[in-house]
């Protein structure tokens, strides 16, 4: 597989030019990597507007990832999940409503993206954990039959945080029985192409997906895709440009695109046979965990989710208890720990290690509390620019949410801007340790 963005880097460095050109450290300085770290010179290519050295190599993207278009982000999955909706508004059709069915646990830049664009959300809930929907395809079909005018998408986020994952290909049917489009956020599953078979959302049926590579593939941190599937409607990869265009930063940084450039090679040497090795000693390790009581969810093949109440720890003991140890969570909140492992790691026997000689006590019986669906009041966009003041938890009932300050990770919402205030999102937020919201004054 060709590298050539990496080739065109090393190039110019072997030429050693004199940089009169930004950015300002002139391909010197203390990290050690600022020779490679160029912008849009001659020959450069242009990443919004691609014709070059960035379109061969995100041509290769598309070739391993088999989609109709893939596009490369400098600014995570966040980027793509704006650029996706706008792609997805552009496609609308007139039958269709200016809204989208989406699951409650969507990231935050969803949120974001509903208050850019102006459209509005039907939100589709869970049970157990406000991270996880348990979204199913009688479900989608029971709420679309519900509605006289139907949305132009649905948005799911699979996997999700704790590594729950949806069934993509019936959810696909039901939305293409009905016209409209499936975009999933995958950001967590960029590896979930090169299983056996294939667990990918593009392959399942999605007709737009976006995977944070650096996530779970060796590329540099806010590295992404956008993919657009080979069944989707072609205007939807012609849009794909302009709406990446439209949020992302004219600077895209040289360092990612290479990571990413790199990371085609990678993919297409041994990584399917060390992949299934991984995924075949971390099904043995959750198996192992549970022997001895723990209990570890099953659905995500390189997610190690804990839920460690089952041996009489809150999530935050044992994250703390494993750090003590030098090994760092991916997240942990009092019901939950995420461990998130890769080809690149080879730690799951310290891990067991460690977890297995963990002191085992009573369980702790108390669960989360259940959020009722708050009520509506104004759009995510209006509340968004509405005057705001932040007031102690306890004066909050029945006010309205003006913005959400939602921490990453998880990045995902109690209460969604505009909403009201109800006292089992109170109970909520005292659970999880939130003692201020920001509502409309």
């Amino acid at each position: 597989m060709t590298t050539p963005i990496i080739d065109f880097i090393k190039d110019y460095q072997e030429k050693n030019p004199l940089r009169l050109h930004v950015p300002g450290h002139k391909g010197k300085g203390f990290l050690g990597v600022e020779s490679w770290d160029i912008t849009e010179i001659n020959g450069a290519d242009s990443l919004y507007f691609a014709n070059g050295i960035i379109k061969e190599s995100e041509n290769n993207a598309s070739a391993i990832f088999e989609s109709q278009a893939t596009f490369y982000s400098c600014e995570g999955s966040s980027l793509c999940i704006r650029a996706m909706l706008y792609m997805a508004m552009k496609c609308k059709r007139k039958s269709q409503g200016n809204y989208v069915f989406a699951t409650r646990n969507a990231h935050s830049s969803f949120i974001t993206s509903a208050s850019l664009l102006g459209f509005d959300v039907m939100w589709l809930f869970g049970r157990d954990s406000y991270l996880s929907v348990d979204l199913s395809d009688e479900s989608l079909e029971k709420a679309l039959e519900s509605v006289d005018i139907l949305p132009f998408a649905l948005y799911v986020t699979s996997p999700d945080y704790l590594g729950n994952t949806l069934d993509i290909s019936s959810l696909a049917r039901v939305c293409h029985k009905y016209g409209i489009l499936l975009i999933v956020d995958n950001a967590h599953g960029a590896y979930l192409k090169f299983l056996t078979p294939s667990r990918h959302p593009l392959d399942l049926g999605a007709d737009l997906c976006c995977d944070s590579a650096h996530k779970t593939l060796p590329t540099l941190t806010g590295c992404a895709y956008l993919h657009v599937s080979k069944s989707a409607p072609k205007e939807l990869a012609d849009y794909g440009k302009e709406a990446l265009r439209l949020f992302g930063s004219t600077s895209p940084s040289y360092l990612m695109l290479a990571s990413l450039d790199n990371a085609n090679s990678y993919l297409t040497e041994d990584y399917r046979s060390r992949l299934d090795s991984l995924c075949t000693r971390v099904s043995s390790l959750k198996n192992r965990l549970r022997g001895r009581g723990i209990d570890v969810l099953e659905n995500e093949p390189l997610k190690i989710t804990i839920k460690p109440k089952s041996i009489g720890y809150t999530g935050i003991q044992l994250g703390s208890l494993l750090e003590s140890n030098s090994i760092i969570p991916e997240f942990y909140d009092k019901d939950y720990l995420v461990l998130m492992v890769s080809c690149e790691a080879d730690c799951l026997d310290t891990l067991e290690g460690v977890l297995t000689a963990t002191e085992k006590r009573e369980p702790i019986l108390d669960t989360p509390p259940q959020i009722l669906p708050p009520k509506k009041v104004f759009s995510i966009r209006d509340s968004l620019f509405k005057a705001g003041q932040v007031l102690p938890l306890d004066r909050c009932l029945g006010r309205v949410l003006c913005v959400g300050a939602i921490s990453c990770p998880p990045a995902v919402s109690l209460i969604v801007c505009g909403e009201e205030i109800n006292e089992s999102v109170i109970d909520a937020c005292k659970y999880y340790g939130i003692n201020t919201l920001n509502v409309v004054k």
